[in-house]
């Protein structure tokens, strides 16, 4: 089972060869962006033109007043296509090729709503906000995505659903000319990338963990290890600004639980399940609003979703929840680095699920003569199915990789 990925513009942007390149990849199915945030995508393989910049978060079909009309978190229609249902289109000329459509369907990844509507964003330890992340722990944004999926679907043909970000995303977005890189070790991404809002933390106070006592031990497992002689500031209190509910006197002290806690520790253990617990449940939310939406609009058609092993996992493939892998049809692993660590993740997906789609690319960070090669790796891992990155952005000199990736996996 080999699909490959495009958007709209890939197939009504004027690209004579899309089609050829489909044909030359064998593929079943077309993963096709109905949903999709903003992006400054290459169009290397463009008679024309070199790039689309898609500056905003958009929905790909017509944006119905009546559905949207009185709510906060509105999608919006692309401007930079001329088609007003380009996604429709898409999708029946691609079908008209004998081809499947999968539609790509992007959740809780929204920067225009996120900075029209803060409150309703991934608030981290230092008060924060991730403008490109909405909260699932938010019920407004557990019913805009669900809403969001149906009207992706509305009317529009397809064999399958793929869906991207059904959980939180985290300190990494990678984007908006990012400058982090490096800078923060692994574990110091993990605390920065837990959502402190006050639906998050309502959740962590109804499983008994006081954010007055989370807030610290987070920030310092934020922190670096200081150079010798330094000292780094751990609150002895929360400010209200980031608990977002007015403190007690009571709570101006610092609490037990962090004391001694080493700037750069590890969160402790059960305050650590009890944040994955409250994370994981507004997961889980979020993906049965938004699969219940899919199946009244699209019954029968089977499920993929992006999702992660690691269960600490943020970002467009969320970690896997005990419950999600039950739920859908099909997960999709990202397996971009050419290495052991991709064929790892595909074995430890494959614990929790038969159907499981490697996600691979021929850019970086990908190496060219490893690419034949990690396609057997991945099929010998347990991976059943190949999702191939890009139709529309990989240039034709690249084409061949991902050919080589699909022989080798099917051989």
């Amino acid at each position: 089972m080999v699909s490959a990925h495009a958007y709209p513009w890939d197939v009504l942007g004027g690209d004579p060869f899309f089609f050829d390149r489909a044909a030359q990849l064998e593929i079943e199915s077309v993963t096709l962006a109905v949903a999709y945030h903003s992006t400054r995508a290459a169009t290397p393989n463009h008679p024309s033109q070199r790039y689309v910049d898609a500056h905003y978060a958009a929905l790909y079909r017509p944006v119905r007043a009546q559905v949207w009309r009185d709510r906060r978190l509105t999608p919006l229609p692309p401007q930079w296509m001329q088609d007003p249902d380009p996604a429709l289109r898409a999708a029946e000329l691609v079908l008209r090729g004998n081809i499947g459509v999968n539609a790509w369907i992007v959740l809780a990844h929204n920067t225009r709503l996120g900075l029209t509507h803060p409150d309703l964003t991934v608030l981290n330890c230092f008060g924060e906000r991730y403008p490109y992340a909405l909260c699932p722990s938010q019920a407004e944004v557990r019913d805009h995505c669900a809403t969001l999926a149906q009207e992706a679907l509305h009317d529009l043909p397809v064999t399958g659903v793929s869906l991207e970000s059904v959980g939180q995303m985290g300190a990494v977005h990678l984007g908006c000319h990012e400058k982090t890189d490096g800078a923060y070790t692994p574990q110091a991404l993990r605390a920065l990338s837990v959502c402190c809002c006050s639906a998050c933390t309502e959740r962590w106070r109804d499983r008994g963990l006081s954010p007055i006592h989370a807030l610290p031990a987070l920030r310092a497992a934020a922190t670096d290890p200081p150079a010798e002689g330094w000292t780094v500031y751990v609150p002895e209190f929360v400010p209200a600004a980031i608990l977002e509910y007015p403190l007690s006197s009571a709570s101006s002290s610092s609490p037990s639980s962090s004391a001694g806690l080493a700037p750069g520790a590890g969160i402790p253990d059960e305050m650590a399940a009890i944040i994955l617990a409250s994370r994981h449940e507004a997961a889980d939310e979020l993906r049965g609003e938004v699969l219940q939406a899919v199946r009244q609009e699209a019954p029968g058609v089977p499920v993929t979703l992006h999702a992660h092993p690691d269960p600490w996992a943020t970002g467009p493939s969320p970690g896997l929840t005990s419950a999600a892998a039950a739920e859908v049809d099909r997960l999709l692993v990202p397996c971009w680095p050419t290495t052991e660590a991709s064929a790892e993740l595909i074995r430890q997906a494959t614990a929790h699920h038969g159907g499981v789609d490697a996600y691979v690319t021929a850019l970086l960070p990908a190496i060219p003569d490893a690419l034949p090669e990690h396609g057997r790796r991945l099929r010998a891992a347990g991976a059943t199915g190949l999702g191939l990155y890009h139709l529309g952005l990989v240039p034709s000199r690249h084409l061949n990789l991902l050919r080589q990736v699909a022989e080798q996996f099917q051989a």
